[in-house]
């Protein structure tokens, strides 16, 4: 049986769209390939936005803004020393951009002016660090990205 151009053309097409096919159904319907969003309930989040920006502006507004340090114990937070530990209070959210069954909260409840947060718990790769937290009534949000190795 002889194939002229035009049959080949079309055999073609149809392998490439079958192929396409496959490999969308495959992304779709395997675990591996999870496509969640970053936030669960994006438009709650996007509406609190202008609330964010002031406390993103209130820590930017410190003397003294806490540092994030990777050491071989963990990652070390430092909190400003002019203010009172234990009246600081909030959570530090630690996002793993690449898989988000990582992501885990530390509440910030501390007697000295650093918090660790142990080696162990932290996979090697990049680490979105935020940390929302009040002092006197007053609301800080702090965002960092760091990478363990």
């Amino acid at each position: 049986m002889k194939i002229n151009w035009g049959t080949g053309i079309v055999i073609a097409f149809a392998l490439f769209m079958a192929f396409i096919l496959y490999f969308v159904f495959e992304v779709q319907s395997n675990s591996k390939y999870d496509n969640d969003l970053v936030v669960e309930e994006y438009y709650k989040h996007d509406a609190q936005f202008g609330k964010e920006m002031q406390r993103s502006q209130n820590a930017q507004d410190l003397a003294d803004k806490p540092k994030v340090v990777v050491t071989p114990e963990g990652v070390v937070i430092t909190f400003p020393d002019t203010f009172v530990p234990n009246k600081i209070k909030g959570n530090v959210s630690l996002y793993r951009p690449s898989n988000k069954k990582l992501d885990f909260e530390v509440p910030i409840s501390i007697s000295s002016p650093t918090l660790l947060i142990p080696k162990k718990s932290l996979v090697g790769g990049r680490w979105d660090i935020n940390m929302e937290w009040q002092y006197e009534g007053k609301s800080y949000l702090t965002k960092e990205t760091i990478y363990i190795n």
